[in-house]
This record gives structure tokens, C-alpha cells and sequence, in this order.
């Protein structure tokens, strides 16, 4: 079997020459899109995200800023930050960059960023949005995941779709976006977590598996049937260097599409981002409504 290797960074490129005519068409009318970042303290894969979306921004012409708090900020002084952010008319899109130091409320946080400049899809008013079926800011991960497989023609539709991990970021929003109607969606869907039992068994039933779990090389080709689609949407430093949450070697033997850590999910994660990105500024605007 020669699988399909996914390859997330040239579709990133894709997507990315789409949103510059977008943000060209933006500038022809006077405006300029911008990003803010809001990042307490200094957890180093934190930092490496924030980096390259800045720098993806620049790429495109979006102008963004990051505010950088150090680790021991008090709530109130990032709660004052955020509503000067959606009072800005300026700023079209903010993210608080996750994780967050315990002593400040990250759901609080996030319920405080309004939603028409909530491009990271996290706010409770855009998570309700996508339950109901009408999304208007699709989580990015979530968002790349569909649209790496939407454009490598991957139907989802009656398929047995297996989501190991259950997190706000990916697992969860992911789910409630594959339940939607349509080609890319309508698929059967088992949500598997820390409390699962006999994990191998529900990875067998697989048709397409999406794993999540932040734990290096956690999935092995032992788990998972012959034909099997995979997305990792997992990304590890180790001593070896950064491995995903599947293990490349074993699994690509049976697979008949894998994603490759890095180059698969994660620069879609980041043009998913500038893709919400661009829209909220569309419709700050008044260039196009919420859908």
C-alpha cells in the first residue's frame, strides 16, 4: 500500500494565496486587518506559536501586535487589556493564546472577547454557534482538519470517524463539526478520552481516525485496521525532535492517507486562523454578513 500523504503545508499555501486577493480587496477599501495576541507568561511552545503566527500574518499583510504579559499578571490587568481590544475598532480579531497561568480563569477570559473579533472560535457564543450548526468562527484546527480533507476530496459522510481526546481546542469542536450536513460532515463519530476502555478495539472500528492527545508516538500501527485515514493533530518535542501523536513509522504501513508531523495539520491550524482572520475584518466591515 502507498498511502496518501496528506501534505498540510501546501494546502496552507494555497489557502494563504486565496486570503492575500482578500486582504489586497481589503486594503483597496481602506482597510487593514489586524490581529491581536494576548499571551501571559512564557511557556516556550507558547512562544514558538505565537512567532509563526506573526509571522504568517506579515506573509499576507496583515498587520498584528502581541501583548505580552509576564507569568504573574493579575486578572484584572488582562480583563482591562481585552475590552480595550474590543473597543478598538482597529482590531478585527483577538486570541488569548493557551495555555494560561492557573491563577487567572481561562473560561472567563475567553467569555470576554467579543465574539464578531473571536477568531480562535472559543468564546461560548461561537462554540453555541457551531453546536447549532450555523458556525460563523470555526475553531482552527478543527477548521484546518476539514478543509485538508475537503480539498483532498476525503469524504466524511457515513464514515466511522474516531476522535481520540476530548479538548476545547480540537476533540470537542471537531465533533459538533463533522455532525453537520454535507459531504464533509454527516460522519459517524466515537469521542474516546483518558477514560475510554479497551482504546484498541474502538481505533479498530476506524475508517478515519483523528488523534489528539498531546502524548508523543501514542498511537502505533498495531491499533488501527488496514485503509485506515489519519489525522495527528498532535505536535511533540522530544529528544528525537517533534513527533506527533501517532507513530509515523508503524502506521503509514497501514494508512491509506496519513498527515506527517510537522507539514500536515499544523500550518492549517495557522491558515485557518488568518482565514477567520480576514473574515472577521470582512464583516467588521460590513463586506460580508455572518453566515
Amino acid at each position: 500500500m502507498h498511502p496518501l500523504i496528506l501534505d498540510g503545508k501546501s494546502i496552507a499555501k494555497q489557502i494563504k494565496d486565496e486570503l492575500k486577493v482578500r486582504v489586497a480587496e481589503l486594503k483597496g477599501r481602506g482597510i487593514n486587518p489586524k490581529l491581536s495576541i494576548v499571551m501571559i507568561g512564557s511557556y516556550p511552545p507558547s512562544l514558538i506559536y505565537v512567532s509563526n503566527k506573526v509571522n504568517a500574518c506579515k506573509q499576507l499583510g496583515i498587520e498584528s501586535e502581541v501583548i505580552h504579559f509576564p507569568e504573574g499578571t493579575q486578572e484584572h490587568e488582562v480583563i482591562d487589556t481585552i475590552n480595550r481590544l474590543n473597543e478598538n475598532p482597529a482590531v478585527h480579531g483577538i486570541i488569548l493564546q493557551l495555555p494560561i497561568p492557573k491563577h487567572i480563569d481561562t473560561e472567563v477570559m475567553l467569555g470576554l472577547i467579543a465574539p464578531n473579533k473571536d477568531v480562535d472560535g472559543l468564546t461560548p457564543i461561537n462554540l453555541g454557534r457551531l453546536l447549532a450548526g450555523n458556525p460563523v468562527f470555526i475553531p482552527a484546527t478543527p477548521a484546518g482538519i476539514v478543509e485538508l480533507l475537503r480539498r483532498y476530496s476525503i469524504s466524511t459522510s457515513g464514515r466511522r470517524t474516531v476522535i481520540i481526546g476530548r479538548g476545547l481546542l480540537v476533540g470537542r469542536p471537531l465533533a459538533n463539526l463533522l455532525l453537520r450536513k454535507g459531504e464533509y460532515g454527516d460522519a459517524t463519530i466515537v469521542v474516546a478520552h483518558s477514560q475510554t476502555r479497551d482504546l484498541i478495539s474502538i481505533c479498530k472500528i476506524a475508517e478515519i481516525l483523528v488523534v489528539a492527545v498531546g502524548k508523543p508516538n501514542f498511537v502505533t500501527g498495531e491499533m488501527i485496521n488496514e485503509g485506515v485515514v489519519i489525522i495527528d493533530a498532535g505536535i511533540n518535542r522530544t529528544d528525537g525532535g517533534i513527533v506527533g501523536d501517532v507513530n509515523f513509522e508503524t502506521a503509514v504501513r497501514k494508512s491509506s492517507a496519513i498527515t506527517p508531523v510537522p507539514g500536515g495539520v499544523g500550518p492549517m491550524t495557522v491558515a485557518m486562523l488568518l482565514s477567520n482572520t480576514v473574515l472577521a475584518a470582512e464583516i467588521n466591515s460590513g463586506l460580508k454578513t455572518e453566515r
